[in-house]
């Protein structure tokens, strides 16, 4: 619940009050204005100027206050990339939700986090402009941070991205969802979405090959309410196949 609310006008004047214990960072508000238990002050950071979206060299630089259906309607971003935004949350929310606010929240059945994982999304801390891989810092989340305040994502715009979804109807959140990210060297990078306190990482190669057999270990022990592992591990496997398949249809 938010106790005392802060609109600061720069970043520095943001990270200073998001150095006292109970100050946390609010970009859309849709998870801070939840109903919780305790009390937080709210730093709200539209006035920062964390909204760009521009290319940077070979990559794409998304400021964290982006939201995600702004995120949806950029040209730069990827197809498959839009795709799992778009099951991830209704218009009404991604008009709200942000880039970085959105993964900072994701459970394991995120589709937009798969998809970000996949492209090996980086995440900008500051102070320090510290870069992080999203897939060092997931397991990490609410227990050590590299900084006080993500201000922007980036991602690579050169792999081809791939994403597929199961569920229980086309537009419900994933009981397994797959992207994988294929660089033109070849490198090959597999997200597993669908289960869990977020997704998980199942494969990174210089190649496609094996990345089923990698699938279908990563989700052995993925049994829920939702669907079993034998279930979760076949299909993921499936997935895995069909996202090499293509690959392989595009020239990789």
């Amino acid at each position: 619940m938010i106790r005392n609310y802060h609109r600061p006008t720069s970043l520095d004047e943001a990270l200073a009050l998001l150095s006292q214990a109970d100050a946390r960072p609010m970009g859309g508000g849709t998870v801070l204005n939840r109903p919780g238990p305790g009390f937080v002050d709210a730093v709200d950071l539209q006035a920062v100027g964390l909204g760009g979206l521009e290319p940077d060299g070979s990559s794409l630089a998304i400021g964290a206050t982006v939201t995600l259906e702004r995120l949806n309607q950029a040209e730069q971003a990827p197809e498959a990339l839009k795709r799992a935004i778009r099951l991830e949350a209704s218009l009404n929310l991604r008009e709200m939700a942000t880039a970085a606010g959105q993964l900072v929240a994701a459970d394991g059945r995120s589709a937009y986090a798969c998809a970000m994982l996949a492209l090996d999304a980086r995440l900008v801390w500051a102070p320090g402009d510290v870069e992080v891989g999203l897939g060092d810092w997931l397991p990490l989340r609410g227990k050590r941070q590299p900084g006080r305040l993500i201000t922007a994502v980036k991602i690579a715009l050169r792999p081809a991205l791939y994403f597929e979804t199961i569920g229980r109807t086309p537009g419900d959140l994933p009981i397994v969802c797959l992207a994988a990210a294929h660089w033109p060297s070849g490198r090959t990078r597999v997200a597993l979405g669908g289960f869990g306190d977020a997704p998980v990482l199942a494969f990174d190669g210089p190649e496609p090959a094996g990345a089923d057999a990698a699938c279908q270990d990563a989700y052995s022990r993925a049994g829920d309410a939702w669907a079993s592992a034998e279930y979760r591990a076949e299909m993921a496997a499936v997935l895995a196949r069909r996202a090499t398949a293509e690959f392989t249809r595009e020239g990789g």
